[in-house]
């Protein structure tokens, strides 16, 4: 598993019904798969389409894409660090 760097990206999907979506980066061609897990904020777990986020991520096959974020959070904003931070699925 190859482990990425932190990047900045725009999510281009999210589906808030089922937990996921996908995050487009310039180190992540075909964008990168995350789970609301990996959202590290406070409170609700969701992201909205065209947000601008900043992301860890690792190179694996996850429903299609070849990359999952580790973390994502919007851009600017401070991350959570919350103990309670679940690992995305794998």
């Amino acid at each position: 598993m190859m482990l990425g760097m932190t990047v900045e990206g725009v999510v281009r999907e999210w589906h808030s019904e089922q937990g996921w979506g996908v995050i487009d980066a310039q180190d992540t061609p075909g964008g990168c798969w995350a789970h609301s897990s990996s959202v590290a904020i406070d409170g609700y777990r969701e992201l909205a389409p065209g947000q601008d986020v900043t992301l860890e991520w690792e190179a694996v096959d996850q429903d299609g894409f070849r990359y999952r974020a580790q973390r994502v959070w919007p851009t600017g904003a401070a991350r959570s660090t919350s103990p309670e931070r679940l690992a995305p699925p794998r």
